[in-house]
């Protein structure tokens, strides 16, 4: 049997999935929850301590325990991280290229955890900073878990998807697993990027994960790094 601290992790957990408390809301107090699931605080504040640190939970000094979310300013590019060389700040924007709906392929069900016969939607945008194209992103969501998504709703959040996500269709991303190589330009993303063909370019293969482990998004950007890099912390 799991350590009682994990057991009230996964309830807590189980809440969140469920909606009981929203991102950027808080949760009820350390004292309330000890007392809600019949356990001492000390093991209530083992098992927050371990989602602040998975970046699912927030302590705020004074003010409590908050849903993280992609709302937030030092947040909203939490997964993107392509930053200048020179450490600029840069100005987000994307230009849609296509929005399509088409059947899953077989490894990309596999993925996502979906049926072969599912439909997904498929999205082609370039994401530009300070007005010049950077990332060449190709997005696919399974069509279930995203109905409503338009055009329009990608072109108004001005690249930020995952706060889309979030506040759109209440689908809150929490970790992803990437990987990394590098690879040439072909036609289409040279055209697009701005540079040669065969030009060299960072690609980026990414699955995304909400509060249940679940994979809910699956992307392919192709970025530039002459006056980028691509920076990451570890642990």
């Amino acid at each position: 049997m799991n350590p009682l601290y994990i057991q009230i992790k996964k309830r807590i957990t189980e809440s969140l999935v469920g909606g009981l408390w929203h991102p950027g809301h808080s949760i009820p107090s350390e004292i309330e929850l000890a007392q809600s699931y019949n356990v001492s605080q000390g093991t209530v504040r083992k098992a927050i301590d371990e989602l602040a640190a998975e970046k699912i939970l927030i302590r705020r000094q004074g003010k409590g325990t908050f849903v993280a979310s992609h709302n937030e300013e030092h947040n909203q590019l939490r997964f993107l991280r392509l930053t200048s060389s020179l450490g600029d700040k840069e100005k987000l924007d994307n230009k849609l290229i296509t929005f399509e709906k088409e059947k899953a392929s077989n490894g990309l069900a596999k993925i996502l955890g979906i049926n072969n016969a599912s439909t997904v939607v498929s999205i082609k945008r370039v994401l530009t900073f300070n007005e010049k194209p950077l990332i060449l992103d190709l997005i696919k969501v399974p069509a279930a878990s995203f109905r409503g998504l338009t055009p329009e709703k990608v072109i108004e959040k001005k690249g930020s998807m995952y706060r889309m996500y979030e506040t759109d269709f209440g689908i809150q991303m929490l970790h992803a697993k990437e990987k990394i190589r590098a690879v040439t330009a072909s036609a289409e993303a040279a055209e697009l990027l701005g540079v040669s063909l065969d030009s060299p370019i960072l690609s980026v293969e990414r699955t995304s994960f909400t509060y249940d482990n679940k994979a809910i998004e699956w992307r392919l950007g192709l970025c530039l790094t002459e006056n980028h890099h691509y920076a990451t912390e570890l642990e």
